[in-house]
């Protein structure tokens, strides 16, 4: 079995079925990760619709359409651990590379999402954010996100941020470009660049960086996905396409992040 997959090996009932009552055999896998370190902040990126949907012989569209009932899923997942931000790479600024039919579909699918799960996620006292280019997605698209972030602006639980034509590469680069500017007018003295400085210039700058990182589908990559905030982040990879990544790949990584540990670069 791949190292990368480790978690898959504690996928089984705690319980074995059977555990008595009061002990902490009986104790469901979501109470036992409880126990544990949660990490504050999980990345994903949600790799694999196509080809599960290649794998059985249907359109690409609809692996996305079945990878968007993945994120109710795994958002509601992360809201019962106790995650606090949960960031999910939607769409990347490379991906309008693809098929036109295969973007102006992509496009739509905030539109539906939300227009299905909004409700629940303003009861369940969701906050959505989006971290990317908006200037160019279409208006329908635009329009359905920034009525989520304005109706769960003062929600106070999970923070669902979705990475919307998101480019890592451009984010620092627009970054660079908005600090040089600040100390090119005098508001801002070069000397006093530093870390913070820049993170605060990024798209994340009022987020932490991710504790974990999650990749689906077998790729090893980043693929220009929150390179700076990724730096301390713990990885972990699945074989698992996006569409069928269920409850319990999602505590497996999460019981695999609470085996690790974080050291910094320290001892």
């Amino acid at each position: 079995m791949s190292n990368r997959f480790l978690g898959g090996l504690f996928g089984k009932r705690e319980d074995g079925g059977q555990g008595r009552a009061g002990s902490s055999q009986s104790k469901t896998s979501e109470d036992l990760l409880k126990e544990g370190r949660i990490p504050r902040h999980v990345a994903i990126i949600m790799d694999g619709n196509g080809r599960w949907a290649k794998a059985r012989g249907l359109p690409r569209v609809a692996g996305h359409h079945s990878g968007m009932k993945a994120v109710k899923r795994i958002t509601q997942a992360a809201d019962r651990l106790g995650v606090e931000f949960l960031t999910m790479y939607a769409f990347s600024t490379e991906n309008w590379k693809r098929p036109k039919a295969e973007v102006d579909f992509l496009m739509k699918l905030p539109q539906e999402f939300l227009s299905i799960e909004l409700e629940d996620l303003i009861r369940n006292n969701v906050q959505v954010k989006m971290m990317g280019v908006r200037a160019l997605l279409p208006d329908f698209t635009l329009d359905a996100i920034e009525e989520a972030v304005r109706r769960t602006a003062n929600n106070t639980g999970l923070v669902l941020n979705f990475a919307l034509n998101y480019g890592s590469r451009m984010e620092i680069v627009e970054a660079a470009r908005t600090i040089a500017k600040r100390a090119a007018s005098g508001e801002l003295s070069p000397d006093d660049i530093d870390e913070q400085t820049f993170q605060q210039s990024l798209l994340s700058g009022d987020l932490p960086d991710p504790d974990l990182l999650i990749r689906t589908s077998g790729e090893l990559r980043l693929s220009n996905f929150m390179l700076w905030q990724l730096a301390y982040s713990e990885f972990w990879f699945t074989d698992v396409y996006w569409p069928e990544f269920s409850e319990a790949h999602f505590h497996d990584a999460i019981r695999e992040y609470q085996r690790r540990a974080r050291r910094y670069g320290g001892i």
